[in-house]
């Protein structure tokens, strides 16, 4: 038997760097509007599930990481988009607190919003505000598993002092999962 692995490392697709490079700015909309487009990508290049996250400058919009779901992939369940995008932005800026004092307030946006294990990361990564798209039920009505998490998640979020907008282009966002249900895309659940 060999011994247990000590280190974990884990790649993000080939088309996502030069789709990164082709962000050309914008607001909350446009934000939330590339996201999708990169968790449809995610799909359409069988390189992962349905999902995307990015952290944002919230001021000036610039793209600070990006995260596509590479759970099946990798055979590592907690690489959901948020988790990667949150981690990535941390190594990028050299530090675990992405609210750090005199930083740039930092916004996650994601094409669903956060399940369980990701609502627990974003309470302790430092960002302000979560912008997501489709819902919780939007996942579940197509058999992922979101976890036991508040029925008003984004409550849970405010008493940390974390501003949320949830339902942000939820149709489009929802097109993307429903898209992948249709194409027989495996749906990942513990047990």
């Amino acid at each position: 038997m060999s011994a247990p692995p000590t280190q974990l490392s884990f790649s993000l697709p080939d088309w996502l760097p030069p789709f990164m490079a082709a962000w050309p700015g914008g607001d909350d909309a446009a934000r939330m509007a590339f996201v999708i487009e990169a968790a449809r990508r995610n799909v359409a290049e069988g390189t992962g599930g349905p999902f995307a996250a990015a952290v944002f400058e919230a001021g000036s919009g610039r793209l600070v990481a990006f995260g596509v779901n590479r759970v099946v992939a990798e055979q590592v369940s907690m690489l959901h988009a948020e988790m990667l995008a949150l981690a990535l932005a941390q190594r990028a800026l050299g530090r675990a607190d992405l609210g750090a004092a005199g930083a740039p307030a930092l916004q996650l946006v994601t094409s669903v919003e956060p399940c369980a294990m990701c609502l627990g990361a974003v309470l302790w990564s430092g960002v302000g505000q979560v912008l997501s798209g489709a819902t919780d039920a939007d996942a579940r009505a197509i058999g992922f598993d979101e976890g036991p998490k508040p029925p008003d998640w984004t409550a849970t979020l405010a008493e940390r002092g974390i501003r949320v907008r949830a339902g942000v282009l939820r149709r489009e966002a929802r097109a993307v999962l429903e898209a992948y249900a249709r194409g027989g895309g495996p749906i990942y659940n513990p047990g």
